[in-house]
């Protein structure tokens, strides 16, 4: 998350090159379905009393070879962006919103619908190096054409490990359906898993990996699993932070390659 600084000409220039790099991607493709983030959270937390501002940004030049049936629009062609907005409540317990819009060719430029969090980190990692865990909840209430079940819960744990060289991250998380006629099966298992190497300072290169694998019961065939692994780098210089990838899609039901920049824009 964003920490307090001096606002800062780059920021502008790097949110208008990630959008143009972005929409660039975008042929002329015909639906979305949802992606307002793509990222694994870690321990970093707005201070009390501290405004935060995200702008997530991703785009699907190829979509997958498999659609499940009843799975909404798919991502083939697609742009998202979505701002987040945080706001620190006490050391340990963040609130956020994210207002996710959907670019689209043929049903053009829409809001999808909202989602909230709380996010409670009570165990940072120590500046000399260490273990760090926390919790995030969030509700969402999207439009069906995204997300047919609209209403849903994740339910996401955070841990991980961080020094001056490393940072592992594990978030396993539960997908929670709250519409009536969509909670067959119970809850949907999406871990995802982050692993950086500090290069320079400033700098952290690694991968990013993204799956959903089954519901609490049952594991879900290999080819219908959503599987994405990225190739990611986070740029740390204040007053700008950027996180950049590109993923490869494993499976037939993931997209075939997709884009994503999360740029923290200051607003102090």
């Amino acid at each position: 998350m964003m920490q307090k600084t001096e606002k800062g000409k780059g920021s502008f220039f790097l949110c208008r090159l990630a959008g143009g790099l972005l929409a660039g991607f975008c042929s002329l493709g015909a639906h979305a379905v949802l992606q307002d983030e793509i990222q694994v959270y870690d321990d970093t937390i707005n201070d009390p009393g501290q405004w935060g501002l995200q702008m997530h940004l991703n785009s699907t030049p190829s979509g997958p070879q498999y659609i499940p049936p009843n799975d909404g629009m798919v991502d083939t062609h697609g742009y998202r962006s979505t701002a987040e907005i945080s706001y620190g409540l006490t050391p340990t317990l963040e609130a956020g919103l994210y207002l996710p819009v959907v670019h689209g060719y043929y049903d053009g430029t829409q809001f999808a619908g909202p989602r909230v969090r709380m996010k409670w980190i009570p165990q940072k990692a120590p500046d000399t190096g260490g273990v760090f865990y926390g919790l995030n909840v969030e509700i969402s209430d999207i439009k069906p054409i995204y997300e047919p079940a609209q209403q849903m819960m994740e339910l996401r744990s955070i841990i991980g490990y961080r020094d001056s060289d490393w940072l592992y991250d594990i978030n396993p998380t539960l997908d929670y359906n709250l519409r009536p006629g969509y909670r067959q099966g119970g809850p949907v298992f999406s871990p995802q898993i982050k692993v950086g190497r500090n290069v320079m300072p400033g700098l952290m290169a690694g991968f990013e990996y993204y799956s959903v694998l089954s519901t609490l019961t049952t594991m879900f065939p290999y080819s219908q699993q959503n599987n994405v692994l990225f190739a990611a780098v986070d740029i740390n210089m204040k007053p700008w932070v950027v996180n950049f990838g590109v993923g490869r899609g494993l499976t037939q039901a993931a997209d075939g390659w997709t884009i994503k920049a999360i740029i923290d824009i200051p607003i102090d």
